[in-house]
């Protein structure tokens, strides 16, 4: 799952009233993140405020990150966690310096005020260029778009950077797909965001990828493009 993107959830709260809640957390329990109606408005794209464990944001090296930089999330927390039969896994899960520091695998970043925000799968930060680009960005804008009704973003091979960001949309209409509404969804992303982050291409699918409860197989997508090639890409 993903936070909602903020255009969105403004619009459910501006419908139904206050009464919709947020969290973020998993299903190892190592940690609970939440918000109400109230508190997303006043921190419009968070997920909350941790109500099991303390949260921590570190750099590749462990360090803890200034507010407002985005780093690793963990939870310090008594509540220890294995993945069964896969003891690389769970080493990985934790910090370099702190047993009982685990994460996720989120990358996010803390206001003034401590509210969590996410910025994306640390598993879907595309390396282009030498640049880390984090697709959720993409992903919350094109889905506001009127003729978009589902969109995953990822990276692809490219020969010169690496990688390229490429977007994979469910249009409202398959009949609109196609180059105009390429370009035109392209020309949206760079009205809104720099761009080394807005995808260099877009394909178009009757449908995409999904497991009932919602989830996005975007892993399914990327498996497709990188058939073939080395892929650095866990």
């Amino acid at each position: 799952a993903a936070p909602c993107p903020v255009p969105i959830k403004q619009q459910m709260i501006d419908w139904w009233g206050p009464v919709i809640y947020e969290y973020y957390a998993g299903t190892e329990g190592n940690g609970f993140v939440h918000c109400n109606s109230e508190e997303w408005l006043a921190h419009p794209g968070t997920v909350g405020k941790s109500i099991l464990g303390t949260l921590h944001i570190c750099d590749e090296d462990g360090s803890e990150m200034p507010s407002g930089e985005p780093g690793t999330i963990y939870f310090e927390s008594a509540s220890a966690f294995e993945y069964h039969n896969d003891e690389k896994k769970t080493k990985s899960s934790r910090h370099p310096d702190h047993d009982d520091w685990s994460t996720l695998g989120d990358v996010g970043y803390l206001d003034g005020d401590n509210f969590l925000f996410l910025t994306d799968r640390k598993a879907f930060m595309i390396i282009s260029g030498g640049m880390n680009i984090y697709p959720q960005e993409a992903e919350n804008l094109l889905v506001t778009h009127p003729k978009v009704m589902d969109v995953a973003v990822f990276g692809v091979p490219n020969v010169d950077f690496g990688e390229e960001v490429k977007a994979v949309v469910q249009p409202m209409d398959m009949a609109e797909a196609g180059a105009d509404l390429e370009r035109e969804l392209i020309a949206f992303c760079r009205e809104h965001l720099a761009d080394v982050k807005c995808p260099r291409s877009i394909d178009f699918r009757p449908e995409l990828p999904r497991h009932p409860t919602g989830k996005l197989y975007k892993r399914l997508l990327k498996d497709e493009y990188w058939a073939g090639h080395a892929s650095r890409i866990i």
